[in-house]
Order: structure tokens, then sequence, then C-alpha cells
């Protein structure tokens, strides 16, 4: 775990690898609340993360969910479970997916299969309909007395909620704000890239909403992948360039009887350009092993959005 000023601190969920997954929890005057709580498996993480604050389970006032993708909100109902207090907290197009998850576990397991399903996540439990709260863009979360304001912020899902802490001029961005591995850290300071995941797209929506929570000038992002970012201004600036290259890229290979290796062989050489600019020092195999999950996610994301646009 790894404390942050303002009562913010970082858990590594465990997921995939080390810091590549994280939830976070905001502590007011005693009270808590988790921003998104990773797979199944990343629930003893959370609760002792509780006990190294001092806190019992009956201290968490919310769960809230950035999106119901399940490396963000697969362990959301065998979470609930253990925290008596909790009201889970979730975009209404991703409420009735935390109620049911059948369809959200079906359409997993078409992008990785059954067994992967079960190895990463293990089998989602349903939460009660009346512990869900449904956040429509301007909803506000009292924790304590502090504000957690919930923007609607699609083009990564459209099930999809970033939040502003304005206690901490900060907002909690799921995958919004795209991905930052501190492995990638440089002197220049972090690096990032957009996550186009299957199977809700949308560059122009991406882009207006990062561009939305500018709006607002924030000191700090909390990402899911991986936690804190700042010289916000730069990564959003970074991310709008890069969207518009994978569109590129995207629609160069759009007839392409290879499409998918010639998009990911694409990605990998735009990422690995870029990071090599930003100071990264590894070797080009490297970069393309940290980031192998994602060009592959980012070149199936990309080839449903070219689907639709057909």
């Amino acid at each position: 775990m790894i404390d942050f000023d303002h009562g913010i601190s970082a858990i590594d969920t465990g997921f995939f690898r080390p810091q590549f997954d994280a939830s976070h929890i905001i502590i007011e005057r005693g009270r808590a609340a988790f921003i998104d709580c990773g797979t199944n498996y990343s629930i003893p993480r959370l609760l002792d993360a509780l006990k190294q604050k001092g806190l019992g389970v009956d201290a968490v006032d919310w769960l809230i969910l950035t999106h119901v993708h399940l490396d963000h909100a697969g362990g959301a109902g065998l979470l609930m479970q253990q925290l008596p207090q909790a009201k889970l907290v979730v975009h209404p197009r991703g409420a009735r997916h935390m109620i049911n998850p059948s369809q959200l576990v079906a359409g997993a397991t078409a992008v990785y299969g059954a067994e992967e399903i079960e190895r990463s996540y293990g089998t989602l439990v349903p939460v009660p309909a009346q512990r869900v709260i449904e956040a429509p863009d301007g909803h506000v979360i009292d924790l304590a007395g502090r504000a957690l304001l919930c923007l609607d912020t699609p083009g990564h899902a459209r099930h999809h909620i970033s939040i502003y802490d304005a206690a901490s001029r900060t907002f909690f961005t799921g995958d919004t704000f795209g991905l930052s591995y501190r492995e990638f850290d440089t002197s220049k300071g972090a690096f990032i890239l957009p996550t186009s995941t299957p199977v809700q797209f949308e560059p122009d929506a991406l882009k207006a909403s990062i561009a939305r929570m500018l709006e607002r000038e924030p000191q700090q992002m909390f990402l899911t992948h991986y936690s804190r970012v700042t010289d916000v201004a730069r990564l959003a600036r970074d991310l709008y360039v890069q969207i518009d290259a994978m569109v590129a890229i995207a629609r160069a290979h759009a007839s392409d009887a290879d499409r998918h290796a010639r998009i990911a062989d694409d990605l990998a050489d735009l990422y690995t350009s870029r990071a090599r600019a930003h100071g990264c020092t590894m070797d080009a195999a490297q970069i393309r092993g940290l980031l192998e999950m994602d060009i592959e996610l980012n070149t199936q994301g990309l080839e449903v959005w070219l689907d639709k646009s057909k």
C-alpha cells in the first residue's frame, strides 16, 4: 500500500503482475470509500489495507466502481459481502451487471475464454439491488462531508464514471485517462497510453471526456493502471496524439486479410517509439512484453470499432 496526501492510498490488487492494477481508498474522518476493487482474488488485500489503517469493515461507506470491466469490478460482490455498511456506486448502465453479472461474465468469456475467466477472476457474486446506487452525470457521493463528484466519461466504455475529489483536486479516472505503468517512468515523468479495450471504444467521446476532466484543472490523476500521475496537461496531450494515431493505424489496415496482426504490430511500434522518446532504456522486446496484454486488447477494441463504423 502506498499512502498519498488527503487520506488517499493505493492498494495493489495483485492482478496480473505487481503495479498493474490498483484499488484506491479514501479516508475522511474515520469513514472510508474504495474506488475500484480488482477481482475476487484481490479482496484479502483490500481488507488487509483496512486493518493497516486501523479501520474495521463497518467503517466503509462506499464501494465506487469507475466501470464494470472485471479487473475493476470483478470482486465487487464478494467485497460487498464483507462490508456491512457499504453501498455500491456505479454508472446507471453498469448497475444491472452488478445485480446480475451473468451477461458481464458471458461477454468477458467471449473475449478471454472460460478457463481464463475462472483463473483470473473467479466466480462473480451478485450485489443485492437495494445496495446498488446508480450514479448519473453530476451525482455527488458524501463521504463524511467530503464531496465526491461523479462525471459520465465515455470513450473507453459507455458505463464509465470518473470521480472528482475537490478536496485534493484529484480525479480517479479508471481507464478514461489511459494506462501509465510505473516501469516506464523516467526523468521526464510518467509515460501514458490510451486503452481501447473492447467493446465500446469511441475515440471522439474519449477525447471529449479527457477534455472535460481538464476543465477542472486537476493536479493529479489516480489511474487503475497504475495509480497516481501528475503533469496532467502533458499527459492529456500525449493521449490525444495517440488516440488519433491508433485510429489511423486501424483505418490503414481495415481491409487487410491479416488485419489483427498488422494492427498489433503497428501499435507495438507506436508505443515502443514513444517510450524510447520518453527516455525508456528497455529494449523493444521488454517494452512489448510489458505491454503485450494491452496491445492485444487495444487491437481487439480497434477492430470492434472498425466493424461498428462500417
